[in-house]
């Protein structure tokens, strides 16, 4: 059973994720917040496997809320609920160590797709995300789409080519477990993998490594909004 706390300081916000999750009988929504605090305390009383966190929140945001945790809660994963508009908060919950990112509007599949996929230890971006992502990140300083997907192309190209089977699974939101059946090696090998392709990349979890992946174009592009 997947424990989850929710926090969104919007209660029909929370009823909607509440049900959605419901409906997947291996999921248990033990714990609910109305912003950031609420939530660390909830997390460090509860242990959930996964928070699922509004990115703005009054009092403390989710992306504060996500450090907290993070640093004071290891075995919680966090994904962020966003919407459109909020690229700036979405790049800092990266930095911040969030695992997980889906746009509020999206399909109740897909959240039910992502908290289990955090909470099997992976990353999971939603497709509308990375797209956002990496179009926010190709119109800021950071440089033009095309300078970034060639230095994001170069970076893979450092990869072995076993690694760059591991990150373009990676991109996909898949489980170092999900990866190693694909590859028909065991999960301790991914795991070695996963870190050397961190190393390289020089990024400092799988979800900003999924977004590199997004970025060279070895994950299927997402569509656009």
């Amino acid at each position: 059973m997947i424990r989850v706390l929710i926090a969104d300081d919007e209660p029909m916000i929370r009823a909607g994720v509440r049900a959605v999750l419901a409906s997947d009988p291996g999921i248990e929504v033990v714990a609910e917040a109305g912003d950031g605090r609420e939530a660390v305390e909830l997390v460090r009383r509860h242990r959930p496997a996964v928070a699922v966190l509004d990115i703005r929140m009054p009092g403390m945001n989710g992306i504060d809320a996500t450090a907290e945790i993070r640093s004071t809660s290891l075995g919680t994963g966090v994904v962020m609920l966003t919407t459109f508009g909020e690229d700036d908060y979405i790049l800092r919950a990266l930095g911040g160590g969030a695992a997980g990112f889906l746009i509020k509007s999206g399909e109740p599949e897909e959240l039910i797709t992502g908290v289990r996929a955090v909470a099997d230890g992976a990353a999971y971006l939603s497709p509308k995300v990375a797209a956002r992502v990496v179009a926010h990140l190709a119109a800021t300083g950071a440089g033009a789409l095309a300078g970034r997907r060639s230095v994001a192309r170069a970076q893979v190209d450092s990869l072995t080519t076993r690694e760059r089977e591991v990150l373009a699974f990676l991109g996909r939101g898949l489980s170092n477990g999900q990866i190693g059946r694909r590859l028909h090696v065991v999960e301790g090998t991914v795991k070695a993998h996963v870190s050397s392709i961190l190393a390289r990349l020089g990024v400092d979890n799988r979800a900003a490594a999924a977004v590199v992946a997004h970025e060279a174009g070895i994950v299927p592009p997402p569509s656009q909004p």
